[in-house]
């Protein structure tokens, strides 16, 4: 496997598939002919059916700039793909075309060029699989967290540090904003009001529930509006890892040492979905990308409550278990509806599946790597509509009755 900086990656929203991995694939392909005087682009898929909502027009021109470039929405959903992030990018110099490439976003602001091998990072673990993993930690007495030491040196800490301030950073310029977010679904800016909305007679529960969930609101907020925010695993889903850690950092004063060793656990279940299924909700659902990131803060909050390996296991299997078969239909193509909340959902089931995981771990059934394998065979099996197309369930719905 790669580094854990593939699932954590700073960026501008609203989506790594849909913007950041298009204005990748752009400047890269600019790189490849400089004396081109203008550019087309072929959007397919999920790209061509949600692209304007998420921006994957404006990422592309601005990243080509100042060249002109033509922009072709191309939904014909019979073209065969190998995968629902395609593109097809094509430089001219006049009416001569220099060259022609496709590009596929596969998930997290990644991208590959279609039958060609991805060679932007060296393989870094030698471990695949969860139960490989664990086998080596047992074997060596060690944490999670001292694995990802051992396998990426010390500096992936101090990366980590860089992640954790723009997470938290997200929060904070989330909740100090008010007003509708851009694009056209007028969806107002709720984090700030669920932050100080008080309840009158509030429990402990209450309290947890209330401001974990604005956290989530904040960077998913910040999110839709294209703000800074950090992919854990992607944009959509950027809102659950950060809004767990704060509230417990806080809450239970935690140090950010102690914060930064739960990032490296929560990254390692990241990138294990990553390698062996997808974070791509245009290929498996919003399950490849909530599900993966409450998997993540599970497994990262088991660690920053002192877990063995076998909790973390189990609470970050439940959260995956628990998302399958989970859709993929944003309203208007904007990662807004349902998006925004299923971020706060996806954070208290992460506490939840902890709190399970810490009285059952020995009666569980399943494994982590069995219940990846399920959820990528669950997204391949989804019906196309349900997959970030918002051809299907509430974005088709919404837009009849309106």
């Amino acid at each position: 496997m790669k580094s854990i900086r593939q699932v954590y990656k700073i960026g501008k929203g609203p989506s790594s598939s849909h913007t950041m991995g298009p204005e990748k694939a752009a400047r890269l392909f600019a790189l490849l002919c400089p004396e081109a005087e203008s550019f087309e682009v072929i959007l397919y898929g999920s790209l061509a059916k949600t692209g304007k909502g998420h921006k994957t027009d404006e990422a592309i021109t601005e990243a080509l700039a100042p060249r002109p470039v033509k922009i072709i929405f191309n939904t014909d959903s019979d073209i065969a793909l190998l995968h629902q992030n395609t593109m097809d990018f094509a430089a001219f110099l006049g009416d001569e075309t220099l060259l022609k490439k496709r590009y596929l976003s596969i998930g997290g602001g990644d991208i590959i060029s279609e039958g060609e091998f991805s060679a932007e990072e060296e393989e870094v673990y030698e471990q695949n699989s969860f139960a490989e993993i664990a086998q080596y930690c047992k074997s060596h007495n060690i944490r999670l967290s001292e694995y990802v030491r051992r396998m990426e040196g010390e500096e992936i800490f101090a990366y980590l540090a860089g992640i954790w301030d723009a997470m938290q950073q997200s929060i904070m310029e989330g909740l100090s904003k008010t007003g509708a977010l851009q694009g056209g679904l007028k969806v107002e800016r709720r984090a700030q009001q669920l932050f100080n909305q008080r309840h009158m007679d509030e429990s402990k529960s209450t309290y947890q529930t209330r401001v974990c969930c604005s956290y989530a609101f904040a960077a998913s907020e910040q999110n839709a509006d294209g703000g800074r925010i950090v992919t854990a695993p992607t944009c959509g889903s950027c809102g659950v890892v950060p809004a767990v850690l704060k509230y417990y950092k806080d809450e239970h004063a935690r140090k950010d040492k102690e914060i930064l060793d739960a990032l490296a656990v929560g990254g390692i279940v990241g990138l294990l979905v990553k390698t062996n299924a997808s974070i791509s909700g245009a290929e498996c659902g919003c399950q490849a990308e909530i599900g993966t990131a409450c998997a993540m803060a599970s497994a990262a909050l088991a660690e920053l409550s002192g877990m063995g390996i076998d909790q973390i296991e189990y609470a970050a299997e439940i959260a995956i278990e628990h998302h399958l078969g989970l859709t993929c239909d944003p309203i208007y193509g904007l990662v807004q509806i349902p998006c925004i909340e299923r971020n706060a959902v996806a954070a208290m089931r992460a506490i939840n599946a902890v709190t399970l995981a810490n009285f059952l771990t020995f009666t569980r059934k399943i494994s982590l790597d069995l219940i990846i394998k399920t959820m990528y065979d669950t997204g391949r099996d989804m019906n196309r509509n349900y997959r970030e197309t918002s051809d299907g369930g509430l974005a088709k719905l919404y837009k009849l009755q309106t």
